[in-house]
């Protein structure tokens, strides 16, 4: 299924976290028919803006930069999608409370290994924090804030508010849990919680009609 512009620009950001929206950037991970936010390098760029990793500037000139380049384009794209799978992987085999496989987790260290040469501690208001506002206009620089999104979350306490929405069967999508209880089930009421909601009303009017008609 193809995307446009503007899908991308109205894509949902439910995940709590930078990795996980970056890793729902599938619409539905479970069931048929997935629409993939991200077929090309200009798609990944257009996404970056959205969710504000790249400033507009920025996008436009990687955009004639991936233009003269276009093999690392595509190079650093298949990067892109390798990661996301690996975090869809990862994230969405501990919402389910069982361990990533090993090779999914070499892979995302060796990916923070790379990130991590482009980055530099700046001052924060704690001490220091990583940073990667410093960088030459390489054609993967949007990756590295999303590597790191994904460590910081897999190494913290929030690690286990992870979960996935299983929609009706076919939604998938990864989002951390803050509620104070811990019982949010959907990655949003009004979408995947309210279609639910409907397919249990309908499915108790079958049921009390079926008993009607035993009942005649």
């Amino acid at each position: 299924m193809n995307t446009s512009k503007a899908e991308i620009e109205t894509l949902r950001l439910l995940g709590g976290r930078l990795c996980l929206d970056f890793a729902n950037t599938m619409d539905p991970r479970l069931g048929n028919h997935p629409c993939d936010y991200l077929r090309d390098y200009s798609d990944l760029l257009q996404w970056s803006l959205h969710v504000g990793l790249l400033a507009k500037d920025e996008a436009e000139q990687l955009q004639e930069n991936a233009a003269q380049r276009p093999v690392e384009a595509a190079t650093t794209f298949e990067q892109a999608i390798t990661l996301r799978e690996t975090l869809y992987r990862i994230f969405s085999t501990l919402a389910r409370n069982a361990f990533p496989e090993k090779s999914d987790l070499d892979n995302l260290k060796a990916m923070f290994v790379r990130a991590t040469t482009h980055a530099q501690l700046i001052p924060a208001t704690h001490g220091l924090q990583w940073d990667w506002t410093e960088r030459a206009p390489a054609l993967a620089q949007m990756l590295w804030p999303v590597v790191h999104s994904a460590i910081e979350l897999l190494t913290s306490e929030e690690v286990k508010k992870v979960k996935e929405c299983p929609g009706v069967g076919d939604c998938g999508w990864l989002f951390l849990d803050t509620s104070k209880n811990g019982s949010r089930q959907w990655c949003s009421m009004e979408g995947c919680g309210s279609r639910a909601k409907m397919r249990r009303q309908y499915a108790r009017k079958r049921a009390n009609s079926s008993q009607h008609i035993d009942s005649a």
